[in-house]
């Protein structure tokens, strides 16, 4: 999930504008920062798993998602009553969070 929204609002801004009720009043930079934020930490999620290269950093990345998740609702969606996007943000939390849980039980 945060690699498909990452890539839509890295390289196709106009069609995030258009989707995402929050990207309409932000700049092209910050649209783009959100994304290449989004695609870093999908990736950052995936590839210690996959390579057993660095896997404490899939917990790091949860961990960073969780607070991306959580800044997206109470700075953006909240204040914006943008309360139908709310229920995809506390999903993706809990993704996060799962992650974050299950990989650290690991290295305990």
């Amino acid at each position: 999930m945060y690699g498909m929204a990452g890539i839509m609002k890295t390289f196709q801004v106009s069609k995030a504008r258009e989707s995402i009720p929050w990207a309409r009043s932000c700049s092209d930079a910050f649209i783009r920062f959100v994304g290449i934020s989004e695609l870093l930490g999908a990736l950052a999620m995936l590839l210690p798993v996959l390579t057993s290269i660095l896997p404490w950093l899939t917990t790091v990345a949860a961990i960073s998602l969780s607070i991306i998740q959580v800044l997206a609702i109470f700075t953006e969606h909240l204040p914006r009553k943008e309360y139908q996007v709310i229920p995809m943000n506390v999903v993706l939390l809990a993704l996060s969070i799962f992650v974050v849980v299950g990989r650290w039980t690991l290295f305990l």
